[in-house]
C-alpha cells in the first residue's frame, strides 16, 4: 500500500479513469462532490497494486478458496490484515472482522412415506429437499394451496389457515385467459414459474404463512432431480451448504403425480385451496454436519450521516479444489475482493486528509456465493450488522478483470451494469453522470433486460439487498472460457481494465456518500 506523500504526485497524471484534476463538467448538479477532487484518492487505485494483490489472493496458497474449508480461512484472514494495515476499523468492534455465518451440510436424507396405509419409495416417488430437524409424525391435516403462491395481486393462502400444518401445493403459476401469467400480467416467467427459484418462492411463502411442512409435486424437476438425489444417497456424499434454520421443523419434499394424487386425487385439475383429511405417516432423520464460515467486514464511518450506510460488496469464496487441481478464482471474484481493497484505501486517505465520506461506507466481503448468494443471505435476512432501512445502496463487484469474448462489438474499456435502473432512477442517473464526468467507460446493459436468458440479476450478492429494496448496481465483465474453471488464474486479468472498473465504483460510491440526497427507491418491488 502507498504512503500519503504520493497521492500529490499521482493526482497530476491521466489515465483512462479520470485521475487528473481537470474532469469535465457534467450536466447533472453534482454540488456536494465538487468542494473536494476525488481524483486525487482515486489515483491510489492503480493497475499494479491491484496485481500484486491478487496474485497473492489467487494463487495456489488460498486453495480456491471453498466455503468453510482450509482456503477461505486463509482468505478471511488476508483481508482482515489488509484493513487492520489500512487502519480502518470493523463495525463489530474489538478488531472482530468477521460476521459468523452458520450454515449446515447435509447429506441426502431419506423419507418413510405412507399415505392412507399405502407406502411410497424413496427416489421413486419422493426425495428430501429440506429437513431441518428429524421428523416423526402422524396426521390427517393437510392443506391444499394450489400452486403455493402469495403475491400482492394473487394468493393461495388467502382466507386459509396453513400454521402449524403440512401444505401440498404444485407447480406453475395460472395464466389470464390471454395466457399471460396472473402475477404479472405478461407471459415471461415469474419467480413462481421458472425452476429452482419457484422452490424456493414456493417454500418461502408457506413458511411466512406459517406452515411446518411443504409438499410439492412438480412431474418435470422431479425426474431431473431424483437421479442424482439417489446416487448422492448411494455415495454418502454431502448435498449443498445452506445457511443453518432458526426454523423449527421446516420441511420439504418434493414429490411425483403417483404420490400427489394419492394426497389429494384431484390435484392435477383444480387449483382451490382446501383442507385435506388424508392420513399421512412422515417419518425423516436430519443429517447434516455444522459449518463454520465468515462474511469479513469493515467500515468508514460517516462525518454528518453516519447511520445512512452504502455498502460495496464482493464474494470472497471460490470453487476450492476438485479432482486435485485448484480453482484459483482470479476473476470470479478475486477481482472483486482485491478493488475494494483498493478502494477503501481510497476512502481511507481522503478521510486521513480531512475528507472522508459524509455517509459511512461499509465493505462488505461475503462468503457462500458459490453455494448459493449464503454469505449476503445471512447479512440481509438473518444479522443485518446496519438496518436495512438505512441503508442507501449497495454497490456489488463480481468478476471485473477480463473481457467477454462474447462481446463483438463496442470499446474495450467496457463494464456491464446489471440492476442500476430496477429499484431506482436516481441511482441510475448518478451511475451514469458520475461515468461520464470521470471515467467514460462505455456502459454495457445487454445483461440488464428484464428478459436476459442468463439471469444475471438474480444470480449475484447484489440480489439480497435488492428483494429488499435497496437500490443496487451489480459491476460484471461477462463469464468467459476460464469461467469456474482452474485456469482462471491472475495471469490472464486485464489489470488495466480492473483498475479503470474499480476507480468507476469507487467515483460513484464517493458521490452517493457525499451528496445531499440518498438515491430515491422509486420503483420498490412487493
Amino acid at each position: 500500500m502507498k504512503q500519503l506523500i504520493l497521492l500529490f504526485f499521482s493526482a497530476f497524471l491521466i489515465t483512462n479513469c479520470g485521475t487528473s484534476s481537470k474532469s469535465s463538467a457534467s450536466s447533472v448538479n453534482m454540488n456536494e462532490a465538487k468542494t473536494v477532487d476525488p481524483t486525487v484518492y482515486a489515483s491510489t487505485i492503480t493497475a499494479e497494486e491491484l496485481k500484486e494483490m491478487l496474485y497473492k489472493y489467487a494463487s495456489d496458497e488460498f486453495e480456491g478458496r471453498e466455503t468453510g474449508e482450509k482456503g477461505q480461512k486463509i482468505a478471511v484472514e488476508y483481508l482482515k490484515n489488509q484493513y487492520q494495515s489500512l487502519e480502518i476499523p470493523t463495525p463489530l468492534g474489538n478488531d472482530n472482522y468477521f460476521q459468523e455465518v452458520p450454515l449446515e451440510k447435509q447429506s441426502v436424507s431419506e423419507a418413510k412415506i405412507s399415505v392412507n396405509g399405502t407406502e411410497f419409495k424413496s427416489f421413486e416417488d419422493h426425495i428430501v429437499l429440506r429437513a431441518d430437524n428429524n421428523i416423526d409424525l402422524i396426521t390427517n391435516d393437510i392443506v391444499y394451496v394450489g400452486y403455493g403462491i402469495d403475491a400482492d395481486n394473487y394468493s393461495d393462502y388467502k382466507n386459509i389457515d396453513v400454521k402449524d400444518k403440512i401444505v401440498l401445493a404444485k407447480a406453475g403459476e395460472p395464466k389470464d385467459a390471454n395466457g399471460n401469467y396472473v402475477t404479472t400480467g405478461n407471459s415471461e416467467d415469474t419467480k413462481w414459474s421458472n425452476g429452482r427459484q419457484s422452490l424456493s418462492s414456493k417454500r418461502d411463502a408457506a413458511l411466512q404463512n406459517g406452515a411446518k411442512g411443504l409438499i410439492l409435486l412438480d412431474s418435470y424437476m422431479f425426474i431431473r432431480y431424483a437421479p442424482f438425489y439417489q446416487r448422492q444417497a448411494a455415495n454418502g456424499a454431502s448435498g449443498r451448504l445452506s445457511l443453518k434454520s432458526n426454523d423449527d421443523g421446516m420441511v420439504m419434499l418434493m414429490v411425483n403425480e403417483n404420490l400427489a394424487k394419492a394426497l389429494y386425487p384431484s390435484i392435477l385439475e383444480d387449483e382451490k385451496p382446501k383442507e385435506l383429511k388424508t392420513n399421512l405417516n412422515l417419518a425423516i432423520e436430519n443429517k447434516s454436519e455444522q459449518i463454520s464460515s465468515e462474511n469479513v467486514v469493515a467500515y468508514i464511518k460517516g462525518s454528518t450521516k453516519p447511520d445512512e450506510i452504502v455498502v460495496i460488496s464482493a464474494h470472497l469464496d471460490h470453487e476450492g479444489i476438485k479432482n486435485g487441481k485448484i480453482y484459483n478464482g482470479a476473476d470470479d471474484d478475486g477481482s472483486g475482493t482485491i478493488a475494494i481493497l483498493e478502494i477503501a484505501e481510497a476512502f481511507k486517505m481522503a478521510e486521513k486528509a480531512g475528507h472522508g465520506p459524509k455517509r459511512s461506507i461499509l465493505f462488505l466481503h461475503v462468503t457462500g456465493e458459490e453455494k448459493g448468494l449464503l454469505g449476503s443471505r445471512h447479512y440481509t435476512d438473518n444479522d443485518p450488522i446496519f438496518p436495512l432501512e438505512n441503508t442507501v445502496a449497495d454497490l456489488n463487484i463480481d468478476m471485473i478483470g477480463r473481457i467477454d469474448p462474447k462481446r463483438k462489438e463496442g470499446d474495450r474499456n467496457y463494464v456491464y451494469l446489471i440492476g442500476s435502473d430496477k429499484l431506482s432512477t436516481d441511482l441510475h442517473n448518478i451511475s451514469e453522470e458520475v461515468n461520464k464526468k470521470y471515467c467514460n467507460i462505455e456502459l454495457d446493459y445487454t445483461y440488464n433486460d428484464d428478459n436476459d436468458p442468463n439471469r444475471f440479476y438474480y444470480r449475484s450478492d447484489h440480489y439480497n439487498f435488492a428483494k429488499n429494496n435497496i437500490p443496487v448496481i451489480f459491476y460484471f465483465n461477462g463469464t468467459h472460457d476460464d469461467y469456474h474453471q482452474p485456469s482462471d488464474t491472475p495471469d490472464k486479468i486485464e489489470y488495466d481494465l480492473l483498475e479503470n472498473r474499480a476507480r468507476l465504483v469507487f467515483y460513484t460510491a464517493w458521490e452517493i456518500a457525499n451528496r445531499a440526497n440518498k438515491p430515491v427507491v422509486d420503483k420498490a418491488t412487493e
